[in-house]
């Protein structure tokens, strides 16, 4: 599931910016840029953002910028003098001045020493802090996107419900009107019967139209789709073979009605249906 989240912690001599984003993913792919002075924390950032946030693709940036009052960067002067040294030998000192060489030489590898000091607690706590306050917006942001689409799945479950409703209201009527058709198209034959023989076989042909059994099942499914999608635990997985027995049951209904007003419905709930499943994308 999408969401966002960001804090920012001012330090004495550091602005410590925290983003955590995600997208949409079956399993937790984080991605994590952080500055190599932190590499030693990593892991234990990592696992706290992935306790949090269970799954999804996930970037996890920390960005430290320093105020210019502190730093653990210096010149190292006497591999910089060597190297104008060697320049000036290479180029005409009349043509290239002494700037332009120092130019040249800060560029070039070893020219800054940089001193790796221990991470000050106080320091990493203001990044958990600051990590926590992120992750608490993008699980804010995660649930309300969540609540929104439960919403919207409560509403496609309640229309779906309701065409069910409306098939069932037309079921005897398209019955009577396939047992009318049978009747009409024996009388236009004009022949002898065994009346008997055909009340059994018009039986036996109307059951194979007979949608009680789908029509109780879809009922169901709709049911425990709702008990589910309320559940306290993740449910995305369930929810979707839940959402695949319902197609079942619809098609079912579709290819049995041979009755256009009802095919009109089972379109109608197999529209309602296509929404669930792409939403339900966002859920896995």
């Amino acid at each position: 599931m999408t969401g966002y989240g960001k804090s920012i912690s001012q330090l004495p001599s550091k602005k410590i910016t925290i983003e955590v984003k995600s997208l949409n993913s079956k399993n937790l792919d984080l991605n994590a840029r952080i500055p190599s002075y932190y590499r030693e924390k990593e892991l234990e950032m990592r696992n706290i953002v992935a306790k949090s946030l269970e799954r999804g693709k996930v970037d996890f940036s920390l960005y430290v910028e320093l105020n210019g009052e502190e730093t653990n960067a210096s010149i190292n002067e006497a591999v910089v003098k060597q190297y104008m040294k060697q320049l000036a030998k290479v180029v005409n000192t009349n043509d290239v001045n002494n700037v332009e060489f120092l130019k040249m030489a800060i560029r070039l590898p070893d020219t800054l020493n940089t001193e790796r000091d221990e991470i000050d607690e106080e320091e990493y706590d203001a990044i958990l802090h600051g990590l926590d306050q992120a992750l608490e917006l993008i699980n804010r942001y995660r649930i309300d996107e969540g609540r929104a689409l439960r919403e919207d799945f409560e509403l496609r479950i309640k229309n779906i419900g309701e065409y069910l409703k409306e098939v069932e209201a037309i079921d005897p009527e398209r019955m009577e009107g396939v047992r009318v058709r049978l009747l009409k198209s024996v009388s236009d034959l004009k022949a002898e019967i065994d009346e008997n023989r055909f009340e059994q076989e018009l039986t036996y042909y109307l059951e194979k139209y007979d949608i009680t059994e789908e029509k109780v099942r879809l009922e169901n499914h709709l049911d425990y789709f709702t008990k589910s999608l309320n559940a306290g635990e993740s449910n995305g997985k369930k929810l979707a073979f839940i959402g695949q027995e319902i197609g079942r049951e619809i098609n079912t209904i579709g290819s049995k009605s041979n009755y256009a007003p009802m095919q009109q419905i089972v379109v109608r709930m197999k529209d309602e249906l296509e929404k669930i499943k792409e939403q339900l994308l966002n859920v896995l």
